[in-house]
C-alpha cells in the first residue's frame, strides 16, 4: 500500500471531500486576487493614483491575511473550523460590497484599501483552517498534498486573468462586474465544507495547551511578525510610530507571558524570516507583474503572461511527490533550487524585448516560485508538530503582511523612483509638469516625486502622441526593468539561506518528518514503515 492511500485511509474517511473544499476556497482567493490585480490600471486612471497608492491598495489585499490566518490558527482547534469558514464566507461577501463603494476620487483611496483588506482577512481565515486540516490528514505525505492544495491560488489566478481579459481588454466591461464573479467560487467552498466534520491537529490531538503550543515559536519568532504588525500600525493604520512600536512590543511580551519566555527554535525563526522574503517575491511580484508586463507591450499580452505563468504554477504543484520520491530532492533542497530559478527568471525578465522571451524568462520563474509557499508549510509541519495549527499560521501570516507591507508597496515604490529617476534625466522639464504633488515614501528610502497616475495613463492613452507622451512611456518602461532586477535579489539572498539550512540538516543526519508519539499521525508512520517493509 503506497503512503497515499495509508494517508487518506487512517486519518478521516472525508479526507478528499475535505481537501477539495480547501482548494476550492484559495480558489476562491485567487481568482479574487487575479481580477484585482488585472484592475490596478483602471483603478489608477479613473481615480488617479500613483503606482505606490495603488500598490499601497493591492498590499491591503494581503495585511488583513495575517490577522485572519494567525487569529484562526490560534482559535481553530478550540471554537471548530465550521464557524470559520462560515466567518470567512461572510467577509468574502462584505469585501465585495465594501469594493463597490468606491464611487469617487474623493473616497476611492479608503474603500477600495477597506475592501482589499476585509478580502484578505477572509483569505487568512480559511488558509487557518485549510492549511492545518491538509497538513493533518495527509501526515505522511505533507508537502505533496499542501502543493495540490495550493496549487487552487494560481488555478484562481488564471480564471481571475481570464475574467479580465475577456470582460476588460476585449469587452471594455467595468471592474465591478469583473471583481463580482468571484463570489462564485466563494459560494462553491461554502456548500462543499458544509457539514462536514474535521479532525484536529496532533498537538491538539495529544491535549497540548495554547502555551506549549507557542513554545516553538517563542519571543524569535514571534519578533518577527511583531515587527510587520508595527508597519502595519504605522502604515495602513496612520498610527504614529512610538505607538506602533508600543504594541508590537505589548503583544511581544504576551506571547512571552504565554511561552514563559521561552526564546524559540532558532531553526523556526529562519524559516519565518525566509517565509518573509517568501511573501515580497512571490506574491508581491505577483501583485505587478500584470501591470509591468503589460507597460512592457500590452495589457492584454500582460494578462496572457500572468495566466501562463500561474498555469505552469498549477501544473507543477501537482509533481511535489514526484520530485520528492523519484528524484530525490528534499523539501529544502526543492527550494533551494526554486529560488535560484527564481532570481534567474527576474533577472531575464527585466531585459526582454519581445513577447516570446519574455514567455521563456517567465516560465524561469514561474517553476522557480511554484514550490516556495506551500513547501514551506510543510517543512514546519513537519519539524514542528507540537505547534499544532500554530506555527503554520503565524509563518503564513508572515509572509502574506510581508507581500502587503514590503512586497507589493516596495515594487511600486520601485517603481516610481527608477520611473521618476528615468524621466527627470532624459527630459527635466517635462518631469517638472508630470510629478505627482506629494511624495512616494517606502519604509526607511528616501522619498521620491513620482509620475502621476492620472498623467502617466494619459500619454498612453493620446491618440497621437507627442513628444513628452513618448518620454514618459519610456521612462515607465525603464522603471519596470529596473523594479524586477532588484526584486531579483530577494530570491538570491533565499537560496543562500536555504543553502545553510540543507549544510545544517546534512550536518544532524538529513531531514526527517517529526510525530507526536501516541496520535493518529504517529500511527500511520508506523503503518506506512510496516508497508515499505
Amino acid at each position: 500500500m503506497s503512503n497515499v492511500q495509508v494517508s487518506n485511509a487512517a486519518i478521516v474517511p472525508n479526507a478528499k471531500r475535505l481537501l477539495w473544499a480547501g482548494f476550492m476556497a484559495i480558489f476562491a482567493a485567487g481568482m479574487g486576487f487575479g481580477i484585482r490585480g488585472g484592475i490596478l490600471d483602471n483603478w489608477g486612471a479613473e481615480f488617479g493614483f500613483t503606482a505606490t497608492q495603488l500598490g499601497a491598495i493591492a498590499g491591503a489585499g494581503f495585511t488583513g491575511f495575517c490577522f485572519g490566518i494567525i487569529i484562526g490558527g490560534v482559535v481553530c482547534d478550540i471554537i471548530g473550523y465550521s464557524k470559520l469558514v462560515i466567518a470567512a464566507f461572510a467577509m468574502h461577501v462584505l469585501s465585495a460590497f465594501v469594493t463597490f463603494g468606491a464611487t469617487s476620487p474623493d473616497n476611492a483611496y479608503q474603500m477600495l484599501t477597506w475592501g482589499m483588506f476585509i478580502f484578505a482577512l477572509a483569505n487568512g481565515t480559511l488558509e487557518g483552517v485549510a492549511n492545518p486540516l491538509v497538513a493533518t490528514i495527509f501526515p505522511q505525505n505533507r508537502t505533496h498534498f499542501l502543493n495540490i492544495l495550493h496549487a487552487s491560488w494560481p488555478a484562481g489566478i488564471v480564471a481571475g486573468a481570464a475574467v479580465g481579459w475577456v470582460l476588460d481588454d476585449k469587452m471594455q466591461i467595468g471592474w465591478k462586474v469583473q471583481l463580482a464573479l468571484y463570489l462564485v467560487p466563494t459560494i462553491a467552498y461554502g456548500v462543499m465544507f458544509f457539514g462536514q466534520k474535521m479532525p484536529k491537529s496532533e498537538a491538539s490531538e495529544k491535549g497540548a495547551k495554547l502555551g506549549e503550543m507557542f513554545k516553538d515559536v517563542g519571543l524569535l519568532g514571534a519578533l518577527v511578525v511583531c515587527y510587520l504588525l508595527t508597519l502595519f500600525f504605522s502604515g495602513p493604520l496612520g498610527l504614529p510610530e512610538g505607538v506602533a512600536y508600543g504594541l508590537g512590543g505589548v503583544l511581544l511580551i504576551i506571547v512571552g507571558v504565554i511561552t514563559r519566555f521561552s526564546i524559540g527554535s532558532i531553526l523556526l525563526f529562519v524559516l519565518f524570516v525566509t517565509h518573509v522574503l517568501v511573501g515580497a517575491v512571490e506574491l508581491g511580484t505577483d501583485g505587478w507583474i500584470a501591470n509591468i508586463t503589460g507597460n512592457l507591450f500590452t495589457s492584454e499580452q500582460g494578462k496572457w503572461l500572468l495566466i501562463w505563468t500561474s498555469a505552469v504554477m498549477f501544473s507543477l504543484r501537482f509533481c511535489a511527490h514526484f520530485i520528492e520520491t523519484r528524484i530525490g530532492l528534499s523539501p529544502v533542497a526543492l527550494l533551494f533550487v526554486c529560488s535560484v530559478l527564481a532570481a534567474i527568471g527576474l533577472q531575464l525578465t527585466s531585459g526582454v524585448q519581445t513577447v516570446l522571451m519574455a514567455f521563456v524568462a517567465l516560465t524561469i520563474y514561474a517553476i522557480g516560485k511554484t514550490f516556495f509557499w506551500p513547501t514551506m508549510l510543510a517543512v514546519v509541519s513537519d519539524r514542528y508538530p507540537r505547534t499544532g495549527a500554530v506555527a503554520i499560521s503565524i509563518m503564513g501570516g508572515a509572509g502574506m503582511l510581508s507581500a502587503g507591507l514590503i512586497g507589493g508597496p516596495g515594487l511600486g515604490y520601485g517603481k516610481d523612483r527608477f520611473t521618476a529617476e528615468q524621466l527627470q534625466e532624459t527630459n527635466p522639464a517635462v518631469y517638472e509638469q508630470v510629478k505627482a504633488p506629494a511624495p512616494s515614501k517606502f519604509l526607511f528610502f528616501s522619498e521620491v516625486f513620482a509620475i502621476d497616475g492620472k498623467k502617466l495613463a494619459d500619454a498612453k492613452a493620446a491618440a497621437t502622441k507627442t513628444p513628452a507622451d513618448e518620454a514618459i512611456i519610456a521612462a515607465d518602461r525603464v522603471g519596470d526593468r529596473m523594479t524586477l532586477k532588484a526584486d531579483s535579489f530577494i530570491p538570491m539572498t533565499m537560496a543562500v539561506i536555504y543553502l545553510c539550512i540543507m549544510i545544517y540538516f546534512r550536518a544532524i543526519g538529513g531531514y526527517r518528518t517529526v510525530h507526536l508519539e501516541g496520535t493518529s499521525a504517529a500511527a500511520v508512520a508506523k503503518e506506512s514503515a510496516v508497508a515499505k517493509t
